[in-house]
């Protein structure tokens, strides 16, 4: 079986993380390192999915073209005005905050596959029930910066409602390698063909699990301390420009005052109490978060239940003319009491 990392990040995803008013990079690490990174780990397939971008793994790929032992699919963590789609196989980025019909749509043009990366998360952009209505490939069931009881958990529970209708992917969403090689995806064979091949197949097998929270603290810091690096270059006009990187267009483009205030704050966040604090704090809200959704997770699959089946017998009316949406409820009412959650 081949193993692949469904969901990275690099330095190409900007500068979007926030922490109150202050902003941090998304990652400071270039696609090299993680392409570095993943042969150490014996991964064959590696997918760099930067935000809103595609320009990190097309650096990746004619990287990895040197080894005999990895490959890299560009990819595109896509922000739509509903919730993050992710493209695999593409050419091109994918113009952020459409719909996410019009995005996977752009995606599939390509010729790429589509993802829902946490798909029900509690804290970040998933696309929650929209994903049910979208013609995607996969959804991710594991992923490594989720590790709250519900997100991932309710995904596979989906998943296993609906056999054959999705490919269950594993994705890091590592944001530096200090995240990664906690989850991954296994597929037959070990080519980047043979993984696609397994997307539509669905024969790929989610394994793993997030990462710890530790491993979250530690991309907190480095971050925080590779922004810093980042801003005191720009100070000294020693930062040169990198095509369809924001943010190193983003530290080049601040003023003196902004980059030296932003070299200040990440001194007064990464002092092991406050950076250690916030990392208790956000932590705190998560399980809270998650703690409710459990509360109600029966009555959510239940819906899906019957979302799902108003959705096919609309494809099936669209194709023949005839509405089997009775017959459909009553299937699903009938499989009701095998789903619930225990």
């Amino acid at each position: 079986m081949g193993k692949a990392d469904t969901h990275t990040h690099t330095t190409y995803s900007g500068y979007n993380t926030k922490v109150g008013k202050l902003r941090f990079p998304e990652s400071v690490i270039g696609p090299e390192v993680q392409v570095d990174n993943a042969r150490r780990n014996g991964v064959d397939v590696l997918c760099i999915t930067d935000h809103n971008a595609v320009a990190g793994g097309i650096v990746g790929q004619k990287y990895a073209k040197q080894f005999d032992d990895i490959e890299v699919v560009v990819g595109d963590e896509v922000m739509t005005d509903s919730g993050e789609v992710i493209g695999l196989w593409l050419t091109e980025k994918v113009k952020p905050m459409l719909s996410p019909e019009e995005a996977v749509d752009i995606i599939h043009e390509q010729g790429g596959l589509a993802i829902a990366p946490h798909p029900f998360s509690v804290h970040v952009d998933g696309l929650q029930e929209k994903a049910l209505e979208l013609p995607l490939e996969g959804l991710e069931t594991i992923n490594g910066g989720h590790p709250d009881p519900y997100s991932n958990m309710f995904a596979q529970k989906v998943v296993d409602l609906f056999p054959g209708r999705w490919a269950a992917t594993s994705g890091s969403d590592a944001h530096a390698v200090c995240t990664s090689n906690y989850n991954w995806t296994e597929f037959p064979g070990s080519t980047a063909e043979d993984f696609r091949k397994a997307i539509l197949n669905k024969t790929t097998v989610p394994c793993g699990q997030p990462a710890p929270v530790f491993g979250q603290f530690q991309w907190s810091y480095e971050v925080v301390m590779g922004g810093q690096k980042l801003m005191y270059k720009a100070l000294r006009r020693k930062l040169e420009p990198v095509p369809d990187n924001d943010l190193i267009t983003k530290c080049i483009s601040n003023t003196d005052l902004k980059s030296a205030t932003g070299i200040v704050m990440g001194f007064v966040y990464n002092m092991p109490f406050t950076a250690m604090l916030a990392t208790l704090i956000s932590t705190g809200v998560l399980k809270r978060r998650a703690k409710k959704a459990l509360k109600g997770i029966e009555a959510r699959l239940e819906s899906i239940q019957k979302l799902v089946a108003e959705i096919d017998s609309k494809k099936v009316l669209a194709l023949t003319g005839e509405d089997v949406s009775p017959l459909k409820e009553a299937v699903a009412e009938m499989e009701l009491p095998h789903v619930r959650a225990h």
